[in-house]
Parts: C-alpha cells; structure tokens; sequence
C-alpha cells in the first residue's frame, strides 16, 4: 500500500508543467472553460429621465463574452424586470418573460412590455408612467446556470415641496406622511429627489420624512434657527425614526399632471365650501397642492391672487416676483389654513382631461 502511495505522489509531481520541455508542457495543461461563454447584461444609459403620463424605454441587452450571438440556444432565456429599494434589500416584481410566456405585476399590469428590437434586447417599455414609477430598476437575464444583472435609473420631471398639513408643524408619522401626499397629487419624496431640489435652491427649515424612512430638511442659507449661521448649506439628515410614534413634515414630489389648472374667476370672493361648488359649477374640481406646484415650477404658472386649495389652505404661485406679489424670490407663497367658514378668498380649479 506505501508503495502504491509512492508511485501515485511521484506521479502527481511529474504532472507539473516541465519548463524544458514544451511538447511535456502541452500534454499536461488541460483548459477547463465552465458553463460556456459568460454571459453578460449591460444597460446603454444607466438614467433615463422621463414625466408622469409619459412613456419610456429602459434599456437593457445581453450578450456574450467570447461569442456574437444572442444566446447559445441550449436554455431558454428568462428576462426579469425588478424594481429596488432605497437599500437594494427588498424588490418587487415589475415583469417576467421566458420564450412566449409573459407576465406583469401589480400597478405594472397593462403597463410594460418588452422592446425585442433584437435576439438581445431585453430592454423595458412602460407607458403612462406614474409617479410611483421613479427610482431603480434591475434587469436581470437567466440562461441555464448563468445569469448576469445590470441597474437603470428612472428619473422623473418634478417638483419637491415641503407639507404640512392644518394641525400645523411636525404633526404626521410616516403612514400620515404618505397619505397626505397622495391626498395632494404627489408621492413622498426620495432623497435623490430633495437632493436635487436643495442643489436647485430649495431652502425649509422645517424636517420632513423621506421615502426611505428617515428625516432630513434643505438648507441653502445657514442661519441660527437652522443648525447655525456659521455651518455649511446642504440637506440636513435626523436620521431614521420610528415611523408610527415619530411626528414631523414631509416633503412630497409631484409631476406632470394630465390636465388644466387654473384661477376661477368670480365676480365675488368665496368662503371654503362656496369655492368647492363653484369649480364643481365650471365643471372641475377645487386644485391640490401638488397641482399647484406642478403648475408653477414646470408651466411658470403665475398669478397674484390667494386662493382656496383642497386641503383648505390658501395659496398663489408667483413665477415673476414683483411689488406686492413675492418680490425676492419666485415661489408658491402660502398664506395660511384659514377659517373656512368666514374667510373669503379666490380659488384654484384642476380640470382633468379624459
């Protein structure tokens, strides 16, 4: 048996390359190449910007290391569309396709396809795009046991404002948070999205809950009430926070909107209720805050008017600041929640279009 063992080890070392030898060199080498050619996912555009209502292609193809073709035609090719979180944790299914099988998922249902201009497209059509739809997406590709992955950005056309609702500062936990913001035309922020208002001017003292749980606020004019004069501009970050007990603002972020927003001319002022009948009378709906946004940072809506809002504030965009209407600064200037009894005020009407 030790003999056995002997001529079994000495056999092993001999296996070794020999460097003198190059005809000994090329019996022992052996190239092992697993599952194939590697199988490789790229995405062309890792953003792609868009606005609600609109459509777009995310694009995706696949091919392979060492060859020119599409697939190897040994598996069937799986395309799956998934949507990530804010930490990559968790995703939620957007879309799955495998030969001729095809299938969407939740408020994606009707709503994606793929593109198929070639054997390698993999890339994601979606229509009517919601204002759910922002954030990343990851295209994944399966064939047999190889499987690559590449992510695209979907970035929305919009508008972030600061909300909070008429019992005043600092009053929603996060669940409030997003309802107020879908009762007002909007989402709850992301912070890529707060980012890139404060990089735009936005400046709130007040910190509002994020989409991804956490609570921050825009400052581009440090000053004692805001952190202190002397401390550099930038988003200010609370850090995450019980999102049933904790209670603060929120910031919203709103888009597109399919339809016509206006001020309602009458020849009287109107109290809370008289303003809901008369855009109901001129065949629309009382505006949302979101719209209101909407309309003065994306059309360049202006109007020097206060008026009623759905949420019972009152408000006016100024585009062109002027004497009496904003004169420092362009913004939706926001005169208070008041009695909706007794005080009289204009209003802002929203007509969707079918």
């Amino acid at each position: 048996m030790k003999s056995l063992l002997f001529l079994v080890l000495i056999s092993v070392c001999w296996a070794e390359p020999h460097p003198g030898n190059s005809s000994l060199e090329h019996e022992r080498i052996v190239h092992i190449q697993e599952n194939g050619p590697r199988l490789l996912v790229v995405a062309e555009q890792a953003k792609i910007f868009s606005h609600r209502g609109g459509n777009v292609t995310l694009p995706c193809k696949f091919y392979h290391e060492h060859t020119s073709a599409a697939g190897s035609g040994t598996h069937k090719i799986r395309i799956k569309w998934t949507k990530l979180t804010y930490d990559y944790l968790k995703e939620v299914d957007v879309f799955v396709a495998m030969g001729h099988h095809r299938k969407s998922y939740g408020s994606y249902q009707g709503r994606v396809s793929l593109r198929e201009s070639s054997e390698n497209d993999a890339s994601l059509v979606i229509t009517n795009i919601l204002l759910e739809d922002y954030g990343r997406y990851k295209c994944e590709v399966i064939e047999g046991l190889e499987d690559d992955t590449a992510v695209v950005t979907l970035n929305l056309e919009g508008v972030v404002f600061p909300y909070s609702p008429r019992l005043g500062r600092y009053n929603l936990n996060f669940h409030e948070a997003q309802r107020a913001c879908a009762e007002q035309d909007s989402v709850i922020a992301s912070f890529d999205q707060l980012y890139d208002a404060w990089r735009s001017g936005l400046d709130w003292c007040n910190a509002g809950w994020l989409s991804d749980g956490s609570v921050q606020y825009p400052i581009t004019k440090p000053r004692e009430p805001c952190g202190g004069k002397n401390t550099v501009p930038g988003v200010r970050n609370y850090g995450f926070w019980d999102k049933d007990k904790s209670r603060y603002d929120v910031f919203c972020f709103t888009s597109n909107f399919n339809g016509r927003f206006y001020y309602l001319i009458h020849p009287t002022k109107l109290t809370y209720d008289e303003a809901v009948q008369a855009c109901l009378k001129d065949g629309s709906q009382i505006a949302k805050v979101g719209q209101i946004f909407a309309a003065w940072k994306l059309l360049g809506y202006d109007r020097c008017d206060a008026g009623w809002l759905a949420d019972g504030s009152v408000r006016y965009p100024i585009s062109r600041p002027r004497k009496r209407c904003s004169p420092s600064e362009a913004a939706v200037r926001f005169v208070g929640f008041p009695d909706k009894k007794h005080k009289l005020y204009g209003v802002y009407c929203f007509r969707a279009y079918n």
